[in-house]
């Protein structure tokens, strides 16, 4: 989550561009997403 959007979540490439763009996802898809990768479905 980020300040001030809490139902947004920013990712980024940090290991490539610590301090380029992010993609935005709302929290629940990004929940979602995670979650399917922890029961492998991803």
């Amino acid at each position: 989550m980020a300040p001030g959007i809490p139902d947004f979540v920013p990712v980024r490439d940090s290991k490539f561009a610590p301090q380029g763009p992010a993609l935005v996802f709302r929290a629940a898809a990004w929940a979602a997403f995670v979650n399917g990768l922890k029961r492998g479905a991803v």
